[in-house]
């Protein structure tokens, strides 16, 4: 089983609850999970720990407040994270303009860097009517075979 790290950007709570639903699904596979949603100081340090990125967007679609100084960490710093596996959920709200520019972001990021993305990301719009919760669940028990 495998070591997950959940680096949660969230405004609204949402991407947080979601963030929460995969880690008790992933709990219940079998890994061992954390969730990070305060990022003053990024933690990529354990290198065997897979990161599974759950963000939101701003209506703006810039990267929510508590998530940014990781994607500035990867911007600026340039951590050695060539090769390391990891997901990406996107929440966002199609009817803005820029709906998932902040997982895009984030995606174009990791990719730069060198990481492996394990599986297709995930979009959640928040104007589909479907419960993201419920999507996230099924979809991170997919996710979790390919780890």
């Amino acid at each position: 089983m495998a070591d997950i790290q959940i680096l949660v950007g969230s405004v609204m709570g949402t991407a947080q609850g979601v963030a929460k639903t995969m880690a008790e699904k992933l709990t219940a596979l079998g890994h061992c999970v954390r969730v990070n949603d305060n990022f003053k100081k990024p933690d990529l340090a354990n290198d065997q720990e897979v990161l599974l990125i759950c963000s939101s967007n701003t209506g703006a679609g810039d990267i929510p407040p508590n998530l940014l100084p990781f994607y500035l960490h990867l911007r600026n710093d340039f951590p050695r994270i060539g090769g390391r596996p990891y997901g990406l959920v996107n929440l966002g709200d199609s009817s803005y303009p820029t709906f998932g520019e902040a997982g895009q972001h984030l995606e174009e990021a990791m990719q730069d860097l060198g990481a492996a993305r394990i599986g297709d990301i995930l979009v959640l719009d928040a104007t589909s009517g479907e419960d993201p919760n419920a999507l996230a669940s099924d979809w991170v028990e997919q996710w979790a075979t390919n780890i």
